[in-house]
């Protein structure tokens, strides 16, 4: 019996390892690890329609009518998202390699004042104290300076993020207790980090591990150093094999061709940000075929569409779906990567599962 995995068995396992029984939202955020956000509705939020696989009743909006309650922060990790409050202690407190020079400290200093005086802040009182202004921002428009200056307190670890309003995130003062600053200590957090992401993606081919391992300079760009040390440590503690010339690691306490990985007959309409179809290296050695995310490129130039989910059927991701809902009705367009399945009475049924579910889900909770 061949003790390596095949593409097969690192098909099924990256499926059925991330898409577990559905659970609270607490336990799913931590299984996860990280739950990556994003703001563009269509026809939810990323994050929402990542939770939706993997929470019991999970509705459209529930993450953000529930974060008050619940241990989680939204902070950066390998990008900005939401994850366990305990996790905080491995990136903070944070040194951005960006330093603010004395002018921006003077600033930062007099909000956090503010912030401490009246508790927690909306973005607009921060303005019509202070009249920062308006800023370059990183595509090059302009936006307000006073939210840009929250944003970097943010990530600075001076605030945090303590619930949102219609979508706009109302800040407070933040504290992260003092951390050991020794090397052994340092090089401990940096392993746990490596450890959190490789358990969120895996199987992760040899470049996809590199490249989180880069991203999680966004997170802990004072841990750089830490971070790549880590980095050969995984490289030679976790448990790999080579198929068609590539190296694929995964955490050496799993292994892929175990039946406890199994697959269920359901189809599947993915978040883009999805941990199945994040990576899009492993989503083409995977599937055999190339998924874009496509909101910043012009309609013109589009294959997908606007904002395209990749739709999973069983442990295949055969094409994708455009999905609006317009008073209660939803309606999808789909493509395929290959030969449609429409006429496969299997797939049907579970193709009519899943959007009666995406139906109940945008519908969201009920006020009464």
């Amino acid at each position: 019996m061949p003790t390596t995995p095949t593409l097969d068995d690192l098909r099924r396992y990256a499926v059925a390892r991330t898409l577990f029984t559905p659970t609270t939202l607490l336990t799913a955020v931590r299984r996860l690890g990280f739950v990556q956000a994003d703001p563009i509705r269509a026809p939810a939020r990323a994050q929402d329609l990542t939770l939706r696989h993997r929470v019991k009743d999970y509705r459209a909006g529930d993450l953000e009518q529930r974060y008050s309650r619940l241990p989680i922060e939204e902070d950066c990790l390998v990008n900005y998202g939401f994850l366990p409050r305990e996790h905080l202690a491995l990136m903070h407190p944070r040194v951005s390699s960006r330093p603010w020079d004395a002018r921006t400290r003077r600033k930062a200093a007099d909000v956090l004042a503010f912030v401490l005086e009246r508790g927690a802040v909306h973005p607009r009182e921060v303005e019509q104290a202070f009249a920062h202004g308006r800023v370059t921002n990183y595509w090059g428009g302009t936006s307000n300076a006073s939210t840009h200056l929250l944003d970097g307190m943010h990530y600075r670890g001076m605030l945090r993020v303590q619930r949102r309003d219609s979508g706009t995130r109302i800040y407070a003062a933040a504290a992260h207790p003092a951390a050991d600053d020794s090397e052994t200590a340092r090089l401990q957090r940096a392993v746990t980090l490596i450890d959190l992401v490789v358990r969120k993606y895996a199987p992760l081919p040899s470049a996809s591990l590199t490249y989180l391992a880069r991203l999680l300079g966004y997170g802990a760009p004072h841990l750089a150093t830490q971070i790549q040390v880590a980095l050969r440590q995984a490289r030679a503690q976790l448990a790999s094999g080579i198929i068609d010339g590539t190296t694929w690691y995964w955490p050496v306490d799993e292994n892929p061709r175990s039946r406890r990985f199994l697959v269920d007959e359901r189809v599947r309409l993915l978040a883009p940000f999805d941990p199945v179809a994040w990576d899009r290296r492993r989503f083409e050695l995977l599937w055999g075929w190339t998924y874009k995310f496509e909101a910043y490129t012009p309609a013109a130039k589009r294959r997908f569409g606007y904002y395209a989910l990749p739709l999973l059927w069983r442990d295949q991701v055969i094409g994708w779906a455009n999905v609006t809902a317009k008073e209660g009705r939803l309606h999808a367009d789909f493509g395929y990567a290959g030969r449609s399945p429409a006429k496969d009475p299997a797939f049907r049924a579970a193709l009519d599962d899943e959007l009666d579910g995406m139906t109940r889900f945008l519908a969201g909770r009920d006020p009464g």
